[in-house]
């Protein structure tokens, strides 16, 4: 016969309730007593049933995150630290990766078999977060929104950071710019092209729509932007790209081409992920505190699980420019691709 809660409690000393505390990994717990609950626990192979713990708490210890293919590498940023933490509170993660060309299955977010949510790839008019709001399904936003603000959210301030980028271009003396920018389905792509015309404009400068190429935040869309835009003449002496990936993508795209960065063209990106700063790439870009934006995320999502009528929060995080090895002044001859 299988072990159960009680032959635990017996052998460890206590309470059946304690032991469910216990191996819960809840708070209040001493810490000899938790050890002593698991020592029992092992030595009777007891396994706590999920079934049960979930009909007794009306929770299922389990957490939804929605985020893009694994192969980008912005999300593992955000959904490794995101395991950690609620891991850390006692919960499990699911993972719902949700492809550019797909949507995660409702069905899936709301079978009763989760807590609550991180909606990491949210695009504008999606009418997944109305959905779970009128379900009652705890969620947060993290990175991206939409249109929805009866909701918690951590994002950063997009647009101020591409205004930091078009401070920086213009600073520098371009005159000619670019842009690789993300889908304007999406509430990062859609900010950060306002803030940096925005930017542009303050120093009497325009963002031409011939001079603007536009495609999913991916490596080939860096690529491909970075070709389709130094075809022009005169070509751009400076390129902003909507996030890292894009910039990286053009970096590479530049070194095939023999394109000097920052020599013959600045490349400037939007993030910091961990690649940025690698000594090959050595990319200027704008600075986001992921790891405090996961944490807000988790902590918001934690306090809404525990009180769901709490007034909903949206923190915005100031990001910062951080000046490395990509940006220079044009060249004082023609660029590529001027006549």
């Amino acid at each position: 016969m299988a072990a159960t809660s009680h032959d635990v409690a017996r052998l460890a000393g206590v309470s059946q309730p304690t032991v469910s505390r216990a191996l819960r990994g809840e708070p209040g717990v001493a810490l000899e007593t938790r050890q002593r609950v698991e020592d029992a626990a092992r030595t009777l192979g007891y396994v706590a049933s999920q079934l049960g713990r979930s009909l007794a708490t009306l929770r299922t210890r389990r957490i939804g995150i929605v985020a893009a293919e694994l192969t980008n590498p912005f999300y593992p940023h955000l959904v490794e630290p995101l395991h950690d933490h609620f891991e850390r509170a006692g919960y499990r993660s699911v993972l719902y990766a949700e492809r550019e060309d797909s949507r995660v299955a409702f069905a899936e977010l709301v079978d009763g078999s989760l807590d609550g949510i991180v909606l990491t790839t949210t695009l504008m008019g999606s009418p997944l977060p109305k959905a779970l709001l009128q379900r009652g399904m705890p969620f947060v936003f993290l990175n991206r929104e939409n249109e929805e603000r009866a909701a918690d959210a951590v994002v950063m301030d997009n647009d101020y950071g591409a205004v930091l980028v078009a401070d920086l271009i213009a600073g520098l003396g371009h005159r000619h710019v670019g842009a690789v920018l993300g889908p304007l389905s999406t509430s990062t792509g859609s900010q950060r092209e306002t803030g940096f015309r925005r930017g542009l404009a303050g120093h009497g400068l325009e963002l031409l729509e011939k001079a603007t190429a536009r495609g999913p935040f991916a490596f080939a869309a860096g690529r491909a932007g970075l070709r389709s835009l130094l075809a022009l003449t005169p070509a751009p002496t400076a390129l902003f790209c909507a996030n890292d990936v894009l910039a990286l993508g053009a970096l590479d795209e530049a070194t095939r081409l023999g394109v000097r960065v920052p020599e013959d063209l600045t490349i400037v990106g939007f993030d910091d992920i961990s690649m940025s700063s690698m000594a090959r790439f050595n990319l200027t870009t704008v600075h986001c505190d992921l790891a405090r934006l996961v944490a807000d995320a988790a902590d918001l999502l934690l306090k809404r699980i525990a009180d769901p009528g709490r007034p909903h929060n949206r923190i915005v995080q100031q990001p910062e420019l951080i000046l490395r090895g990509s940006h220079a002044p044009p060249a004082a001859g023609p660029g590529p691709g001027h006549s």
